[in-house]
């Protein structure tokens, strides 16, 4: 019986070896996927997962800057900032993009209330907690649906951001300009890496050239949120520095009496300090609210503005390029006395045309004016002298005064997309043209017709250099620069920037002859004369299309309105002691002398009227 074995306790390990090794190499499998799975997860993947794991309860905001405020020379605001809230998806715990902004929708719709959204798919390159606009400056009724139904919305948000507010609208648009989210170029152009994803930056004038002082440094906030996405507490907080602030050299009071007085026209005012270059008014027409782009416009306002055949978001007063007329004639007197082409006793005969050669070139007085000296040719813009002058001056001597009187290239003026018009000459005809220029073409300049072309700006300068003694200041419109904490970064200061090619005896010739163009008899700016008889200024009609040298034909010709003339007059006062210049273009309204000075009379008339009453109410404290 001994020798009988129970084959229950009998061990044979060579029957299980087989199995047990295919389950150790199962096993090891399993665990070798463990290591490489958690290999992956903490190296390869460490990063994005340590971001998942802390945006479960950890999120961080962006706190955005106060853009610096921007002020007048007198200390009123011009542009504010105001509270403006945006609803954003913070991916993280939720990833569903569509199914938040369907569950917005729902919610909205169930109230009558519209969604406008750019559903942008989260990209490969995208950090998931980087937050998606879905509706922007949305009223007290959106942000109580979504302040709500907060629980049923996860990851949707309210970011509060600051917006512009214009308080002047159109009437200081082209000035101060508007402000507008980065766009994906501007972004793939920065590669000093300055602007980030939803930064909002200038995009148009002040606010674009400004941008750097007054675009401030955005802040941060680590917050710790619960499982619905409330906060419970601050981690940490990083805080904004707001932009710094602007004080402009723009008087608010003149600028609105300017903006009624030039009421109906198109085309642009400058008034600047003939002492200092400041400018104290600027106004363009027509013009465009700026308010409309604070929140993001819509393409139908977007198309409505940039269609408009009339160029709203054109600034005249600086990019506006326009033939001067009679006002061009100072520079050709200037040249043709500092050349000893004339004195001021010489004459030349008027009959009301200037022959040369096939070609008749008429004055605007078709009787004529007879026998004319430098001083009468101005007072009453005798064409036919200017045409003999021009004619012995040739164009080459006429372009090297008219740059020497600060045309034919940009004033400095801090502003973007000013134009420098244009003083042609032979050599610049044939390097643009590929032609010859024609001896009959320098009848034309010495009226100011012709190629030549001139902005606002530039002619209120060139008058305020002969107002002044012939300086030419660079053009202010940023008086001073304090920092957020009311410190002085930068102050403006008048900057020479060259002075004019006229003796001080010739620019005294020359101002006589302008104050005799408003206040003597005959006179062509006589709208502009005031009971003090005190401004001195020029009137300028300035041609859009050519009209035939046949009297026949020229009646024949149809004008629409958009082919009339452009009415000028460009002034300074008072005449003793100067203290403003003032420069007026309306597109195709007409003569200058009917049009254009009595604009200027009303610029005047509000400047010192200012004057006194400031005069006033300092003597009252």
């Amino acid at each position: 019986m001994s020798g009988n074995h129970n084959p229950i306790n009998r061990h044979d390990s060579g029957i299980y070896r087989p199995k047990m090794e295919k389950v150790f190499i199962i096993i090891c499998v399993v665990f070798l996927c463990l290591v490489l799975r958690l290999w992956y997860l903490q190296v390869i993947k460490g990063d994005e997962m340590a971001q998942r794991s802390e945006t479960n309860s950890i999120r961080s905001y962006k706190i955005h800057a106060l853009r610096g405020l921007i002020y007048d020379r007198n200390g009123n605001i011009l542009v504010d900032n105001q509270p403006s809230y945006d609803i954003v998806f913070i991916p993280g715990k939720n990833r569903d993009l569509k199914t938040a902004v369907k569950s917005l929708e729902s919610l909205y719709d169930a109230r009558s209330l519209s969604m406008t959204h750019d559903l942008v798919r989260l990209s490969a390159g995208e950090r998931s907690y980087s937050p998606i606009r879905l509706d922007r400056n949305v009223n007290a009724q959106k942000l109580a649906v979504v302040e709500t139904w907060s629980m049923d919305l996860p990851g949707v948000a309210v970011d509060v951001i600051p917006k512009r507010e214009y308080l002047y609208g159109d009437m200081m648009a082209h000035l101060i300009g508007y402000v507008g989210e980065v766009s994906r170029a501007e972004l793939e152009n920065d590669p000093a890496g300055k602007y980030r994803s939803g930064d909002f930056i200038g995009k148009y004038g002040i606010e674009r050239f400004f941008d750097d002082h007054l675009r401030g440094k955005s802040g941060a906030e680590k917050i710790e949120v619960n499982a619905w996405g409330r906060k419970v507490k601050s981690l940490r907080k990083l805080e904004p520095t707001q932009g710094d602030n602007l004080h402009l050299t723009i008087d608010t009071s003149l600028q609105q009496k300017v903006w009624e007085a030039f009421s109906g026209q198109r085309g642009a005012v400058v008034v600047m300090s003939v002492r200092t270059g400041e400018i104290l008014a600027m106004i363009s027409a027509p013009s465009f609210d700026p308010n409309l782009f604070t929140g993001g416009i819509s393409p139908r306002e977007w198309k409505k503005i940039s269609a408009n055949p009339q160029h709203p978001m054109e600034n005249r007063a600086i990019s506006g390029q326009y033939p001067p007329g009679s006002v061009y004639k100072l520079v050709v007197a200037a040249a043709a006395l500092e050349e000893k082409i004339v004195t001021p006793e010489k004459t030349f005969t008027c009959h009301g045309a200037f022959k040369f050669g096939n070609h008749t070139f008429r004055c605007w007085n078709k009787g004529g004016h007879g026998s004319v000296n430098l001083h009468r040719a101005i007072v009453e813009s005798c064409d036919v002298y200017f045409y003999h002058v021009g004619n012995q001056l040739g164009v080459d001597r006429i372009a090297q005064y008219a740059r020497g009187c600060g045309l034919g290239e940009a004033t400095g003026l801090s502003l973007p997309r000013e134009k420098g018009g244009l003083v042609p000459s032979q050599e610049w005809k044939k390097t643009a043209r590929k032609q010859p220029w024609l001896k009959g073409e320098t009848i034309s300049v010495s009226i100011g017709q012709g190629y030549n072309l001139t902005t606002p700006l530039q002619l209120a300068r060139f008058y305020a250099a002969l107002a002044n003694g012939g300086i030419l200041y660079r053009p202010i419109l940023v008086r001073r620069i304090d920092g957020p904490g009311g410190q002085l970064a930068w102050e403006a200061e008048p900057e020479e920037m060259g002075r004019l090619p006229i003796s001080d005896a010739n620019i005294k010739i020359l101002n006589r002859a302008l104050w005799g163009a408003v206040n003597d008899g005959g006179a062509t700016g006589g709208a502009a004369r005031r009971p003090e008889r005190d401004v001195c200024g020029k009137t300028g009609t300035s041609q859009v299309v050519g009209l035939p040298s046949n009297e026949e034909a020229r009646k024949r010709k149809v004008l629409t309105a958009a082919h009339k003339d452009h009415a000028l007059f460009t002034a300074f006062a008072p005449c003793n002691n100067p203290e403003i210049t003032v420069a007026v273009i309306a597109e195709n309204a007409g003569g200058g002398g009917s049009v254009a000075a009595p604009i200027a009379r009303k610029v005047i008339d509000a400047y010192f009227a200012g004057k006194r009453k400031d005069l006033r109410h300092a003597a009252q404290q």
